[in-house]
């Protein structure tokens, strides 16, 4: 039955989260409708599925209390949209933009579609320039670059929350003081279904920050489906800082795997035919329709740079969630359980990690030689230590010539005085002397 304001209570069907409307004479994909509950409070939809007549809709947000016979639907003739103004700056918001911190609600300049607009690829600059993240395995050896997008590979029970919160108050774009970072630079911090414990730790977190910053928390709590809302929110805000306003924005999101996990929940709630490990087949293009919003404009300030966090289920890289994410992504930051049970923090292991786009990224003239120089000659050194270690196992360390054992101090000690920095925060230039030094002290320079 049609009702007035363009809504329909001809509901067919509810299942949990999802709903089908049939009888209905206009709509339109991704369309935001008002779900009207028995009682008269409403709740957000959106359209998900047209087949002729029936419409399948999404409830963003609980919907226990929902009757056939009594609720009705109400078409906006809208797409789900964020508010943006600069008076989102140091703010903490949830999964469904509503504010956090007890403040209130700002007034939008104006709204955007949070899926972003399309962007013309022959727009798109290379990126270029370093983000100093504070940590000598990234900057040294995997530098992230303005535009980037570099994931960091975890697994359960390693400090990729701790990392987080390092990169959260540490990173700058390189050469910009705290001045210059609240000038020029953002963190928008996305967290994807937190534990209450996790919460509380990147509450404090945040309040250390120095800088400008936006802060998207969802909760394990809060309804799945905002789960897949709050990193959109959080790059459409990243996109007007960045392209409008000119800032660089680096966007840190965590957990991806949370992300994956409430993708595949719906999906498995719509009846969609699954893919491998359970996943929609769709999960690369709609990892793709998210890390692809990083990036830089041509003749336009602003960059926005991304570093998601992903938690590789069972210690599998080959498992789909890093797998597609490799092969968006321009490489990977790859932390250690050997290294992590040793002390050593963070437990960045260098040699499956990479940056594709580390040389655009590490200056120019003589310092980028030397800053090229050093880190292979890192990587080739640990690397070979690392592949003598075996070597060591089988004849013992008496058994092995002066050079090799030399390679095993060297490598020893790369871990303990680069790769492990604690909580303390290196520039690039503490980096790159400690690397030279390390290298001169094991005569290894320029070999």
């Amino acid at each position: 039955m049609r009702l007035s304001r363009h809504s329909y209570s001809t509901l067919r069907s509810i299942q949990g989260p999802l709903i089908f409307v049939e009888k209905v004479i206009e709509a339109r994909m991704g369309e935001v409708v008002s779900i009207v509950f028995p009682d008269g409070h409403e709740a957000e939809g959106e359209v998900l599925r047209i087949e002729r007549d029936t419409l399948l809709i999404q409830v963003i947000g609980d919907s226990r209390g929902l009757d056939m016979d009594h609720s009705r639907i109400v078409f906006t003739d809208a797409v789900k949209r964020a508010p943006l103004s600069l008076a989102v700056l140091n703010r903490v918001f949830g999964g469904s933009f509503q504010p956090l911190d007890g403040l209130p609600m700002f007034v939008p300049d104006r709204w955007a579609p949070v899926s972003g607009l399309p962007l013309n690829p022959v727009a798109r600059e290379r990126p270029q320039e370093m983000i100093e993240t504070g940590f000598s395995t990234i900057d040294g050896l995997n530098t992230l670059v303005k535009g980037q997008k570099l994931p960091i590979f975890s697994c359960a029970g390693l400090p990729s929350r701790e990392i987080a919160a390092g990169i959260l108050e540490h990173a700058r774009t390189r050469g910009a003081g705290v001045a210059d970072r609240a000038a020029g630079s953002v963190v928008v911090f996305v967290a994807l279904g937190l534990a209450q414990h996790e919460y509380a730790f990147y509450q404090q977190t945040l309040e250390r920050v120095r800088g400008d910053f936006v802060a998207f928390i969802n909760l394990a709590k809060d309804p799945v489906v905002e789960r897949l809302l709050t990193p959109r929110f959080g790059l459409t805000v990243a996109e007007y800082l960045a392209f409008e306003q000119g800032r660089d924005v680096l966007v840190v999101i965590t957990d991806m795997t949370n992300y994956c996990d409430a993708l595949r929940e719906v999906s498995t709630a719509r009846e969609e035919l699954p893919g491998r490990r359970g996943y929609p087949g769709y999960l690369y293009s709609d990892l793709a329709s998210l890390y692809e919003r990083a990036g830089r404009i041509r003749q336009r300030a602003g960059s926005v740079t991304l570093l998601p966090i992903v938690t590789m289920p069972e210690d599998d890289i080959t498992h789909p969630i890093p797998d597609l994410t490799g092969y968006i992504t321009e490489g990977q930051i790859v932390l250690s359980r050997e290294l992590h049970q040793r002390g050593i923090f963070p437990p960045v292991d260098v040699l499956p990690s990479l940056s594709r786009l580390m040389q655009r990224g590490i200056g120019k003239g003589r310092t980028r030689e030397d800053h090229r120089d050093l880190a292979n000659a890192l990587y080739m050194h640990y690397a070979t230590g690392r592949d003598l270690r075996r070597l060591e196992a089988i004849v013992g360390r008496d058994g092995m010539g002066e050079d090799d054992r030399r390679t095993l101090d060297f490598a020893a000690a790369f871990e303990q005085e680069v790769v492990h920095q604690g909580a303390t925060r290196r520039s690039i230039e503490e980096t790159l002397d400690l690397s030279r030094a390390l290298l001169e002290r094991f005569g290894l320079l320029g070999t």
